[in-house]
């Protein structure tokens, strides 16, 4: 069944928070809390990699066997980028019918720290390819699931495992219950902070855990343009340029030689000065200060792998004064075939938008563009700065107390990004003070990551094969 996206988030607006709860309550009568512990595949389960497949005609045919070259690696690796398998399986799954704006691909890597436009760092949820309205539990049980899928890279028993998406999942429903008794501009400038983040951290871990959080801070200070810059480019007849490390890093001189410079130039000045009429006044001003240098396009992530994406490189007042922006394509989400069509028709105002709802506080160069590329083909774009003090946890280091707190600093996070959008008091409701939500969705991570492995194993199996290609 396909629901519509355009769905109000709040069934009963202005209602009373007695009215809200009520709504809550009533919803555990419909779908109860326990079953969510259940996934069966379906009989007729669509064959997981025609998904893929499916998602790749439309991407950059070059590109796609690194896609699939990626996703072969792990369990892990696979699951990063089989979101619209998920949502398929998802689609149809128990659910309270109380709706917020998802993430759509909440798995744990997509929280990490970023810089806020008054430069403090923050932890937050980082992307929004595939945001659309829709049940708040999809975002749940997407995080819940990778936190096992990970537990089970490092080794860790299915005690410990069953601990970890317990303790996360225990996190949301108790952040919610702490949002549904806020004001509503008390929930809208609620965030984690580094100083916050440090707090969390060293209540749960010891000294080498919070030495590494120190570290993790220290490294995502370093990460600007001015560091992308120096690692990112050189200097070609006395001018900055983007170095070449073809496939994944090509500057669009060397490919698209045929197509004049000045030509290629053109187009995307003229991109630049269209996005930044989606930006507030002071910033379009600010982006205006600065000149187009460079483009290349960029091979990002693991489920992103073959859309285009553009790296631009512009110059403020002079060679040292640089600025990186990222363009990446938006296509429609891949939650939209379940949930329906999203109410923006350029999706890259789409994911603009639900970035913004989302966040705390969002990239001040974030803005959307609908542009003819040099093929002829109209596609839709968002724009945002490539790295700005961003940090990216590892889990692979992490010990059973350390993924433990960080799937509950990432539960606490969602939490409060559903809680901005949707109605939160009507969630904090259905959910309670009892772990009942907290056991099904802990057992719905182990069976989900069950099948995310023999998905995995389906793409091994046809890359050997040959019946998919992967570099």
């Amino acid at each position: 069944m396909v629901r519509s996206a355009t769905t109000a988030m709040r069934a009963v607006p202005h209602a009373t928070p007695k009215e809200r709860a009520a709504l809550g309550k009533a919803a555990r009568r419909r779908s109860p809390r326990s079953d969510h512990a259940v996934f069966r595949p379906s009989a007729d389960r669509p064959d997981p990699l025609a998904i893929l497949e499916e998602q790749s005609a439309s991407r950059v045919p070059e590109l796609v066997p690194i896609r699939y070259g990626r996703m072969t690696e792990s369990p892990f690796r696979f699951y990063r980028g089989a979101a619209a398998i998920m949502a398929s399986d998802l689609a149809g799954s128990p659910d309270s019918g109380i709706t917020v704006q998802l993430c759509g691909d909440a798995h744990l890597l997509n929280f990490r720290l970023l810089a806020s436009p008054e430069r403090r760092l923050m932890f937050d949820i980082n992307d929004f390819d595939e945001t659309l309205p829709g049940p708040w539990e999809w975002d749940v049980k997407r995080l819940s699931a990778s936190l096992v899928i990970a537990g089970r890279a490092n080794g860790f028993d299915e005690a410990e495992r069953a601990v970890i998406v317990n303790s996360a999942v225990r996190s949301y429903r108790e952040a919610m219950s702490g949002f549904a008794g806020m004001g509503n501009l008390e929930v809208w400038y609620s965030k984690i902070d580094a100083e916050r983040l440090e707090e969390l951290v060293a209540a749960q871990l010891r000294q080498g855990g919070q030495q590494k959080l120190a570290a993790a801070l220290a490294r995502a200070r370093r990460q600007n343009s001015l560091q992308v810059f120096r690692k990112l480019t050189e200097v070609v007849d006395g001018r900055p340029r983007i170095a070449a490390d073809p496939p994944l890093l090509t500057p669009i001189a060397d490919l698209l030689p045929d197509v004049e410079r000045s030509e290629l130039e053109r187009r995307f000045r003229r991109l630049l000065e269209s996005y930044g009429r989606t930006m507030a006044s002071d910033r379009g001003a600010l982006l205006a200060d600065y000149r187009l240098a460079d483009v290349a396009r960029k091979v990002v992530g693991v489920g992103s792998v073959g859309t285009r994406c553009w790296i631009l490189l512009l110059l403020g007042r002079n060679g040292r004064d640089p600025l990186f922006l990222q363009a990446k394509e938006a296509d429609t989400s891949v939650l939209a075939a379940h949930l329906g069509a999203s109410t923006y028709r350029n999706q890259g105002e789409r994911v603009v938008a639900g970035q913004r709802l989302m966040q705390a506080a969002s990239d001040i160069f974030l803005g959307w563009e609908r542009v003819d590329g040099i093929d002829g083909k109209r596609r839709d774009f968002y724009l945002r700065q490539l790295r700005d003090w961003k940090g990216i946890a590892m889990p692979e280091t992490m010990s059973p107390k350390q993924l433990r707190t960080f799937g509950e600093i990432c539960g606490l996070t969602l939490a409060r990004a559903h809680a901005r959008s949707g109605d939160r008091i009507a969630i904090a409701a259905y959910l309670g003070r009892s772990e009942s939500f907290d056991r099904a969705v802990t057992a719905f991570a182990e069976a989900y990551a069950d099948q995310n492995e023999r998905d995995h194993q389906a793409l091994v199996d046809a890359v050997r094969a040959g019946r998919l290609p992967a570099a």
